[in-house]
């Protein structure tokens, strides 16, 4: 194709699209009335050689100039672009695996040279937003068998970078989720790294939580490292707690939980897809999965985690992957805190061994810690709790916890929000039901996770006597306005999210 008369020169608009690549050209521009391009085609770009799929935006102003054209902050890195470098534009062509996809919106099956074909374009950023919500609704529910899985979990980790240890056992947990302050993490992997295993966790931030683990780590330290830092901090300490997205281990899985979170939806076979694919290409052979039932958590029976669990094994099976998943109670939040610092602080306590640290929190990452241990022959069977317990209690856990923050670039003390409201309990009685949903809703109007401090520090748990006028839990915000976009939607919402008998 003949460039020349398809070449604009670049400026630098400073647009944020987060990971989303976007071009900009002008109304007038001759090549959109040219080639007919429309706002929100999908073009391909060329700076220096470098091709990247982006969406058009069309101005009718005068931020760019005749002969000028722009890309969003994102596509700037992607394309290695630099202000005053030449850009040329060519039509997109067709996308073939789109057809695999409305496949499977009539029901029919993916295969792996399907599920090849769609994860690799989509890591390619082939796929519009449009494209991608349709892969993802098509898929949603229960409309993935566990060969499809499988196949989607391969396809996975064959699009990403992959970590090898030089080690036959390398473990990992993950948790599915739902259950608001449920932050096991640091502490999991600080005692199995303390009982000298390999444990590179590599985590997510929050999909459509006030907080994920990445979230709650960055109060304390750094989490964006490159692979390189990761090798080198595992290396010296047997291990980690990073953001799996800064190194590109699964980065279809990155752009499908984006348009996730937007539909707010979780597809149960992406979901297991994206859990054991992440696990694979961080180099884990033996991983806990766990799995909260309660009516307002993620997982709301014991079928459906039974179901999850076979599907888990099944997947795990086709992969070779050592997986035990254990079913838990998921009827209230884990901990105090809701929201990333809220919840660092929870950690901080049980790692610090205060009187008032919260117990739970304390004794389900025991639960899961010395469950790995077990299934990493680390102790016989049956005593991976007692070591875990010790590591723990004895302050081992925490000094490695200490260690692990200082090799990642430093530990800091978690900042709450300056703002705060308590909320009283109306009526005096005994809490019989707490809704998981609601109550992370709140904490997010509240500003978590964006707002680090912000979030909700519970003050009761199920089974609890109050007494009208008592503290039920305190809200931390950072600004006033999101405090009272959480406060009236208490207002409307109240009597649903803490019940009394």
């Amino acid at each position: 194709m003949n460039y020349d008369s398809n070449i604009l020169k670049l400026k630098r608009l400073g647009i944020d699209t987060q990971r989303e690549y976007f071009v900009y050209m002008r109304s007038d521009c001759h090549i959109c009335i040219s080639e007919g391009f429309e706002a929100l085609t999908r073009v391909e770009v060329t700076v220096k050689g470098k091709t990247i799929i982006a969406t058009l935006n069309v101005l009718h102003s005068e931020l760019l100039q005749h002969g000028e054209a722009s890309l969003s902050e994102s596509a700037w890195r992607a394309s290695g672009a630099k202000e005053g470098d030449t850009i040329a534009f060519a039509h997109l062509q067709p996308v073939h695996s789109m057809s695999y996809v409305r496949s499977k919106m009539y029901g029919n099956k993916l295969n792996d040279e399907s599920c090849q074909s769609i994860i690799s374009d989509i890591a390619e950023g082939k796929y519009s937003n449009i494209e991608l919500a349709a892969f993802v609704t098509a898929c949603a529910g229960k409309n993935l068998d566990a060969i499809e899985i499988a196949g989607l979990t391969k396809a996975m980790v064959a699009v990403g970078k992959k970590m090898d240890w030089g080690k036959d056992i390398v473990v990992d947990k993950h948790c599915v989720g739902g259950l608001p302050g449920n932050r096991t993490t640091p502490i999991v992997v600080s005692i199995i790294a303390a009982a000298g295993l390999t444990i590179p966790k590599t985590s997510s931030r929050a999909i459509t939580s006030p907080a994920g683990t990445a979230d709650t780590m960055e109060t304390m330290t750094p989490v964006n490292l490159s692979l390189a830092e990761i090798k080198k901090v595992v290396k010296q300490e047997g291990g980690c707690i990073v953001w799996g997205g800064a190194v590109e281990l699964s980065p279809a899985d990155d752009v499908l939980i984006k348009i996730e979170k937007a539909l707010n939806i979780d597809s149960e076979g992406q979901m297991i897809a994206s859990v054991l694919s992440k696990k694979v290409a961080a180099g884990s052979s033996h991983v806990i999965i766990d799995i909260p039932v309660g009516k307002t958590a993620k997982v709301r029976s014991e079928s459906d985690a039974k179901h999850l669990e076979f599907y888990f094994h099944r997947v795990a099976q086709e992969i070779g992957l050592n997986i035990k998943v254990l079913i838990t109670d998921g009827s209230q939040p884990v901990g105090r805190g809701i929201g990333p610092s809220l919840e660092a602080l929870d950690v901080l306590a049980v790692f610090r061994q205060i009187n008032n640290r919260p117990l739970d929190l304390e004794e389900r990452a025991i639960l899961i810690a010395g469950e790995l241990l077990e299934m990493a022959d680390e102790v016989t069977s049956g005593n991976g709790h007692a070591m875990a317990k010790r590591l723990l209690q004895s302050g081992i856990a925490w000094k490695k916890f200490q260690a692990i923050c200082e090799a990642q670039g430093g530990f800091r003390e978690p900042v709450l929000g300056n703002l705060q409201h308590e909320v009283l309990a109306r009526n005096s009685g005994q809490v019989f039901e707490i809704d998981n949903r609601r109550l992370a809703k709140v904490a997010k109007l509240s500003g978590a996770p964006s707002r680090p401090g912000a979030g909700v520090l519970m003050h009761c748990k199920i089974g609890q006597r109050m007494i009208a006028g008592e503290p039920m839990f305190t809200l931390y915000a950072e600004t006033s306005g999101e405090l009272n976009y959480a406060k009236d939607y208490l207002e409307k919402e109240f009597n649903e999210i803490i019940k009394l008998s």
